[in-house]
């Protein structure tokens, strides 16, 4: 399979989410024509790197916003798990989708989805961008600790930078 290149169509996708404490559903295709996606994988709820990604999503998310943007954020956890996570540290303003069954379906779509290591069934940290035609203009894969930095998502939305 070839990894999702710039210029692509983003995987279409429908999904159990969370924002600000109140569940729903996330598809993909509602939202093209009317905003720029960051699509932010994480491995897993509970951990100091996804809790620390988020928590600055939420204290950026203006900045954001001012791009024509949302962040969703998605893992393959449980929506039960992520709404007691959510609880925990947020509220957050921004969905928390569970790509929980089938188990890691959209992270596999999106070729984040590890296989073969210690973290085998968790998603990698990856974001995706999105214009609001659906296709990518960004993607990077980041370690599982790293926190990543808000700014290359923002850079961007602003059209200025690609893959890495």
């Amino acid at each position: 399979m070839a990894l999702l290149q710039l210029g692509d169509m983003a995987p279409d996708f429908e999904l159990p989410a969370l924002a600000g404490g109140v569940r729903m559903r996330f598809h993909l295709a509602d939202r093209r024509g009317k905003q720029n996606l960051v699509l932010a994988f994480y491995p897993l709820n509970w951990e100091a790197a996804s809790a620390g990604q988020m928590i600055t999503y939420q204290a950026e998310r203006e900045k954001f916003i001012a791009q024509e943007a949302e962040i969703v954020g998605i893992s393959v956890d449980s929506i039960m798990n992520t709404t007691a996570w959510e609880r925990n540290i947020g509220p957050f303003d921004f969905p928390l989708c569970s790509d929980f069954w089938p188990h890691g379906e959209v992270t596999r779509r999106y070729e984040v989805l590890r296989e073969r290591d210690a973290f085998a069934g968790a998603g990698e940290r990856a974001v995706f961008v999105l214009d609001k035609s659906g296709r990518i203009t960004f993607r990077k894969i980041y370690p599982l600790d790293e926190v990543p930095d808000y700014h290359e998502a923002l850079v961007a939305l602003a059209g200025r930078i690609g893959t890495r």
